[in-house]
């Protein structure tokens, strides 16, 4: 089969389209025939080397980590689904690989594949969608009437995560630039903060919960104020904390590092009276089957920027790195 492979480590690596074995299935796993993968900033930062602290992959490896396509073979444990069914998934750490035309998926991580949206919609549902899911469900418990600040509204995250609050009732503010106004507003968003021109620290006060996706110190800080006492800041982009490292057992030493990276801003968090969340997310069938409910339901709908032919994966991945994506990008391998 043919597949894309990180030779090494290295911003300025490229993916390599080279043919490889097709994957062999445990008595746990299917065997994916894949249509389109969804393409993530993490594919960039698995290539760079970012994770290697605990996620080591050892090159070369087949990038990936979202898809869509039809099961051509099951395991002999597998219970929950059968050779032809459409299925979607965000693939489990260490055994990613969704650019590709082939992938051994463990049935834990899969779900029905949403019969109202294609093949391409699907495939850039699972990890923004379960990102969205484990923040402001699984950990922000969030409810009805309460306030919540999703950052980067326009983009793969921030649109879907937008349509998940308001579906949970929430009242949603939002930042984005002025040309992508009225995409957020479509979506549900309350208030649109231009970030350009309006500083979001000066305009929002006693939020419930804070959606955190930008790399900036500053803002963090600034996050962390707008909240009420008592509120939640999940951040997708650190830094990691010893409760993470815990979670997906690193070594203590790991767990002290963690510790450590994020003292300053658990510090902060706890003079302000506020929760400080790093999330890494994590793959989840289950989580996915209720997404697929609320897509078949019309409560929530994937926005897709561009689609790519599978040889211009390199050039998918670019676009992604640029932040100019309005929603998701997506590669159609089949």
């Amino acid at each position: 089969m043919r597949a894309f492979i990180v030779k090494k480590y290295g911003k300025k690596e490229t993916l390599h389209l080279n043919n490889v074995n097709a994957p062999g299935i445990n008595e746990n796993e299917v065997l994916v025939q894949i249509d389109s993968a969804g393409v993530n900033l993490l594919d960039s930062l698995i290539r760079n080397g970012e994770f290697k602290l605990f996620l080591p992959y050892k090159t070369p490896f087949v990038n990936g980590h979202d898809m869509a396509g039809v099961i051509t073979k099951v395991g002999n444990k597998v219970s929950k689904f059968k050779v032809g069914d459409e299925v979607y998934s965000r693939v489990g750490d260490f055994r990613i690989g969704t650019f590709a035309e082939y992938i051994a998926v463990n049935e834990t991580d899969l779900a029905l594949k949403p019969k109202t949206i294609s093949m391409e919609e699907a495939a850039s549902v699972p990890l923004v969608g379960l990102t969205s899911w484990q923040a402001l469900v699984e950990i922000a418990n969030l409810k009805k009437g309460q306030k919540v600040f999703i950052q980067a509204g326009s983009g793969g995250v921030g649109t879907f995560a937008i349509q998940l609050a308001k579906h949970l009732g929430a009242f949603v503010a939002t930042t984005t630039s002025s040309t992508n106004t009225t995409l957020v507003k479509s979506l549900g968003a309350d208030l649109v903060i231009d970030y350009k021109t309006q500083d979001f620290a000066t305009i929002l006060k006693d939020y419930d919960v804070v959606l955190h996706s930008n790399r900036e110190a500053e803002i963090l800080e600034k996050s962390l104020k707008i909240l009420k006492s008592g509120g939640t800041l999940v951040s997708l982009t650190g830094p990691p904390t010893a409760e993470f490292a815990k979670k997906i057992g690193l070594a203590w030493p790991f767990q002290m590092l963690m510790g450590l990276l994020s003292l300053s801003v658990r510090r902060k968090a706890k003079k302000l009276n506020v929760n400080f969340k790093f999330l890494f997310m994590r793959a989840e069938g289950k989580q996915l089957t209720e997404i697929t409910k609320l897509i078949e339901a019309g409560k929530i709908h994937p926005i897709v920027d561009k689609v790519f032919p599978f040889e211009q994966t390199n050039e998918a991945l670019s676009y992604v790195e640029s932040s100019r994506a309005k929603g998701k990008v997506v590669i159609k391998v089949k």
